[in-house]
């Protein structure tokens, strides 16, 4: 292998401008693919297609509808909904509603399907029409039927009037990201005359369907706004930590190449990318950086020996090519293992970056030195008689080697304590930071209207046409009543409401007969007089199946609720369901379900290929360090650092969500990289004969001003991502900068100890 590295070496070094030439070309060829790169705006990307939970959801909007839905909520600046003027404003919303493009549905307090008891006939009509004529009698009128209304309050009006609602339904076609942007760009044009109009009212919009538009607007905002603050930083530290101007133009060329090959072959493969995935270029970008730093921190390093520049080239690849094929290969295994997340945007970053880190690798032993050798390299010769600041620490490491390794003990014992306080879950609703409007207007509708997270429940009578049974009516009523006991939840919409209200105008609005219907045939025909009533697009196959054979009941939960407890919710009425109405059980579902489920899914599938990448990393230190003494060494220093960070999380956070889920196996992966290189020269030291004491100082010699290099550019690298305004980002960011931290802390403060502790071998 030195006989190959040296003749490659050699071949480089002294072909440099064919070197530079052909690893160019290829980079070029590769670049053209970036352009291709798109961007989706599906939130539904972030489960994969055998997702069980997908799975029941997609079946029960077959079943019903489809839920692309935009909420626009309308408060007046002063008073309530219940005048002329705010009900005329609500209405020319409502019927300019149906003008957004694929819209199929729109609902509101003023176009709800009122019904009353006529000289005994039933009537059915928009509860408003005509609003700007209203008189004080007829808003009264509306007042009074809707705030005794269960069907309205807490779905399409608050039950104080301060805030009302128009819910738009959409059907789109195959090419879903373009309809969702046209939608959304017709709606905030809409929006925006709407209240240029009428200023007297805010409005306020969310909805899964602004939650896909806000998926693709944060993906281009890390896109172009972390990439480029991200890139200066890198070329700043790494200007400030070299001190050399060419040196820093090397490794910024390097890390330009790396990720224009990168992300040229995910154009090439058509990638979509989306606010998880966004984060490659970043990732690769911080990561690229590592093996080259060490390349050229040892080149710098020989030339103040008083080595020739092209001689202190070949000694820093020879000296860096174990430690830096090893980190590259442990950290792109690390990436590697995201295959087993149950979220397939992590499948994508983790193949990527794997691919970068190894693009990194080759490019650091092919165009690095070939570019260090024809820029006018220069390094500063070491004073004669100067201490490096470097050899100082060792000392003091050494000097104090019991009380840090006591110490360091207790602090990680302590900290690590904080990781039984952490919660996992995940809000769809809190997935974006306040910069987004999307979430400021989700917070507001959710804090006054209705909550945002719901649970549904498709309830089958077992037989066509036998929903208006009154048998299988009484069942649902039940649930549906219980469903309203529990406190978690906030509202109900339910078919046996509209069933009860359509008997009691049957007889001629008596509200003694607010109640379901006592023959299965009278309600049949009350279902059928009441559906020959209504207007176009306004059906119920929202709440019945075209077959008539089931039910859909709606509870909305109230705000704020995590993952945990909307589950424990769901399991409740599960049980209840097999308690006490058999037939009808079922499986819960909805988008706050599927949502619900994700970080618990990925916890589980990331847990064994986690213990599987960290157990196969350890072993490949084993055998490539050739000790299994320096194996076992490793294992604590590259263990301990993710698992104070979650301590850390859980003593000042609390909650981790999705992106918790795979920080471990990316940041095992780079934090080995350290460990790698401070083992590798230790040992190289120990052959030599030297003492552990003295190795201890060699390594800090030789390798302290890198590792702490790599450290900072990784974590400045790393807290740029905190700020993303989606949540997975920035979370992975933080717990990735605080994990880096403590791996250089314990890999200067705690392995030195270690090592002196344990290998006491002559």
């Amino acid at each position: 292998m030195k006989a190959i590295l040296n003749n490659f070496t050699d071949a480089s070094l002294a072909h440099r401008w064919w070197f530079l030439g052909g690893v160019l070309v290829v980079v070029g060829a590769l670049s053209l693919g970036v352009p291709k790169v798109g961007i989706t705006s599906d939130h539904f990307v972030l489960f994969s297609d055998d997702n069980p939970q997908l799975q029941t959801f997609e079946q029960f909007e077959d079943t019903y509808v489809e839920t692309n839905r935009v909420l626009i909520a309308v408060s007046p600046k002063q008073g309530t909904i219940y005048t002329k003027e705010a009900l005329a404003f609500i209405e020319y919303l409502t019927e300019d509603a149906w003008l957004v493009p694929h819209a199929t549905r729109v609902d509101s307090l003023v176009n709800f399907d009122h019904s009353e008891a006529i000289d005994g006939d039933l009537f059915v009509a928009p509860l408003v029409e005509n609003a700007a004529d209203l008189t004080d009698s007829d808003v009264e009128r509306i007042q009074d039927i809707a705030q005794n209304s269960r069907e309205l309050v807490d779905r399409l009006v608050s039950e104080d009037g301060s805030i009302a609602a128009v819910v738009i339904n959409f059907v789109f076609p195959e090419e879903r990201d373009a309809a969702v942007i046209e939608v959304t760009d017709y709606l905030r044009t809409f929006i925006a005359s709407a209240q240029e109009e009428f200023t007297s009212f805010d409005l306020y919009t969310t909805g899964d369907v602004v939650l896909q538009r806000t998926f693709f607007d944060a993906t281009q905002a890390d896109m172009f706004t972390l990439i480029p603050i991200v890139f200066l930083v890198i070329v700043v530290l790494t200007f400030a930590l070299l001190r050399s101007l060419f040196a820093t133009l090397a490794v910024t060329l390097l890390v330009i190449c790396t990720i224009n090959v990168t992300m040229g072959l995910a154009g090439w493969l058509s990638t979509i990318l989306n606010p998880v995935t966004a984060g490659i270029p970043v990732i690769v970008m911080t990561l690229a950086i590592a093996d080259s730093i060490h390349i050229v921190t040892s080149t710098l390093a020989n030339m103040r020996e008083g080595m020739e520049k092209r001689s202190a080239i070949k000694e820093a690849l020879h000296s860096n090519a174990f430690p830096v094929t090893v980190t590259s290969l442990t950290t792109a295994l690390a990436f590697l293992s995201l295959n087993a997340s149950d979220s397939p945007p992590f499948h994508v970053l983790g193949n990527f970056v794997a691919f970068g880190v190894i693009m990194a690798w080759v490019l650091s032993f092919t165009l690095l030195p070939a570019l260090l050798a024809v820029l006018p390299l220069r390094a500063l010769p070491k004073k004669e008689g100067t201490r490096s600041p470097f050899e100082n620490f060792a000392n003091f490491v050494i000097s104090r080697r019991y009380w840090l390794l006591g110490g360091g003990v207790l602090v990680i014992l302590l900290t690590i304590s904080g990781v039984f306080r952490l919660e996992f879950t995940d809000n769809w609703t809190q997935y974006f930071d306040k910069r987004y409007k999307f979430r400021t207007d989700s917070d507001f509708i959710a804090e006054n209207l209705t909550g945002l997270e719901s649970w549904e429940f498709s309830l089958d009578s077992g037989q066509d046409g036998n929903v208006t049974d009154v048998e299988f009516l009484a069942k649902v009523e039940a649930f549906s009543s219980w469903l309203r006991e529990q406190e978690e939840v906030g509202y109900v919409q339910t078919f046996t409401d509209t069933m009860k209200r359509l008997n009691m105008n049957m007889n001629n609005d008596d509200e003694s007969f607010y109640r379901l219907p006592d023959d299965s045939t009278l309600a049949a025909q009350y279902l059928l007089l009441y559906e020959f009533s209504l207007p176009f697009g306004r059906d119920l196959t929202d709440q019945i199946d075209i077959a008539k054979a089931a039910t859909r009941v709606t509870a909305a939960a109230q705000d704020g609720m995590t993952a945990d407890e909307l589950k424990a919710v769901a399991s409740r009425a599960e049980d209840w369901l097999k308690e006490n109405a058999p037939s009808l059980a079922t499986e819960t579902t909805g988008f706050t379900i599927v949502f619900a489920h994700l970080s618990e899914r990925n916890i589980d599938s990331m847990l064994l290929a986690t213990v599987i990448a960290m157990g196969l990393i350890s072993m490949l230190l084993v055998i490539l360090l050739k000790s299994l003494t320096m194996g076992f060494i490793s294992l604590l220093p590259n263990y301990v650092p993710a698992a104070l960070t979650f301590g850390v999380w859980g003593h000042f956070v609390g909650s981790v969500g999705l992106a918790g889920s795979v920080m471990t196996a990316i940041a095992f992966g780079i934090i080995v990289d350290d460990t790698t290189h401070f083992l590798s020269k230790y040992q190289l030291a120990r052959r030599r004969g030297e003492s552990p004491e003295s190795a201890i100082r060699f390594t800090f010699n030789r390798v302290g001003r890198a590792l702490w290099t790599t450290t900072v550019v990784l974590a400045c690298g790393f807290i740029v991502f905190s700020l993303s305004g989606f949540a997975v980002t920035w979370m992975l960011g933080m717990m990735l900068t605080i994990t880096v931290i403590f791996a250089l802390i314990a890999d200067f403060l705690f392995l030195p100890p270690l090592l002196l502790a344990i290998d006491r071998r002559k």
